[in-house]
């Protein structure tokens, strides 16, 4: 007896919704383990001044991006006894060098220095600078994030603190959003603290461990970094933060998760913007990571949940299952965003929710076809990590 084309889509539909609940699932116990390692990481945190070690801050600038004033300072103020912060521009007239001087000058006592990097080693600009900046760093300790990271005073303190275990090659760090009014991005911001991070827990537990890095925050010991060929390695990849965890990961080194949390100070996106943002995204994990976006179809459980509520008409079972996603879609994205990231703002956007859900299988499909990418103004194809600049003559 053939089943109807109703009972198939039921039946595909649910199952979708079910592995979504067991992602939530995984979601939920990835958390509570990273919550268990936070704690017993901040018992063991009291600081041995003997072993805070110096620090190279590396910083690669384009451009001004929000809040960049207070990101700097944040740095700049570290309790910490011994760092130094090193910028880096391609172009001597970029905005950020304003910015720069204007640290300096407020910090005078702080080792703050600002570097030309004049040479274009590959399509990633900023891991060319990086690369330019590294032998001008003066400590073994390197650190690496985003310009737009705001920081804790005591960031230094917990991000350093697991490379006094020689097996640690990597320590990366979790980020919220602070999204600027537009709807775009408070649609970036809600991804990242409901979606994105309980995806890094999931991984975190499901591998064992991480394998990958986050441009949030990237502290490695200098020798780690010659040992995977430096920076230069990585001057035509997009996803350098990730290759650069998976490369460390590689030599049999572990790749930590920090305690510390920091800010991401986001755009003012326009719907628009935020939809390429995050198709960059999106064909960058595609690349990296094969099975992992696979994966993704089974992390949209409202959307599978309307399916089948579609499929079966409506059904009574249905509805249940409907009920029970969506509290699992809450309890995880929720849960983490306010246990783990301590960002109250989720709940202002939690009815934004839906609209975000909603939209993430369409942007999940268009990652699946095509390879262009459009990222710091200019377009690229992406084959394999690496970026290959488009022909504005062929396009």
């Amino acid at each position: 007896m053939h089943l109807s084309l109703r009972t198939l889509l039921e039946t595909a539909t649910a199952a979708g919704t079910l592995g979504c609940l067991f992602f939530y699932a995984l979601s939920f116990s990835g958390l509570l383990s990273f919550l268990r390692y936070t704690r017993k990481a901040t018992a063991q945190s009291a600081p041995n001044v003997r072993q805070l070690r110096p620090v190279s801050i590396l910083k690669p600038l384009k451009g001004d991006d929000p809040e960049i004033w207070e990101s700097f300072c944040s740095h700049a103020e570290q309790q910490y006894p011994e760092f130094e912060l090193i910028f880096g521009v391609s172009d001597p007239a970029d905005p950020a060098c304003k910015t720069v001087r204007k640290l300096q000058a407020a910090y005078p006592a702080r080792q703050i220095r600002l570097i030309v990097c004049e040479r274009i080693l590959g399509t990633n600009v900023k891991v060319s600078n990086l690369a330019q900046m590294v032998p001008k760093a003066r400590y073994e300790i390197l650190l690496v994030n985003d310009s737009d990271i705001r920081v804790a005073p005591d960031y230094l303190q917990q991000v350093t603190a697991p490379l006094n275990d020689e097996q640690v090659g990597l320590v990366t760090c979790l980020y919220r959003g602070i999204a600027a009014k537009t709807l775009g991005s408070r649609l970036e911001a809600l991804g990242i603290g409901t979606d994105f991070v309980p995806g890094v827990l999931s991984a975190r537990l499901l591998e064992g461990g991480l394998r990958f890095g986050l441009g949030s925050t990237l502290a490695f010991r200098r020798q780690d970094l010659t040992s995977i060929g430096g920076f230069e390695s990585l001057v035509d990849y997009l996803a350098d933060d990730y290759e650069l965890g998976h490369r460390i990961s590689a030599t049999g080194k572990r790749v930590e998760l920090s305690a510390a949390t920091v800010a991401t100070y986001l755009p003012p996106y326009t719907l628009g913007e935020f939809w390429r943002h995050q198709l960059r995204w999106s064909r960058t994990i595609r690349d990296a990571r094969r099975w992992g976006y696979a994966g993704l179809l089974f992390t949209f459980g409202l959307p599978w949940a309307l399916a089948t509520l579609i499929a079966s008409s409506g059904a009574t079972w249905a509805w249940g299952l409907f009920a029970a996603t969506l509290a699992a879609r809450l309890l995880v994205g929720v849960g983490t965003a306010s246990a783990v990231l301590r960002d109250r703002r989720v709940v202002q956007n939690l009815v934004l929710l839906p609209l975000r859900d909603l939209i993430a299988p369409f942007v999940w499909t268009a990652g699946l076809a095509g390879n262009r990418i459009h990222w710091r103004g200019e377009d690229f194809h992406l084959k394999d990590g690496r970026l290959f600049r488009v022909d504005p003559k062929v396009g």
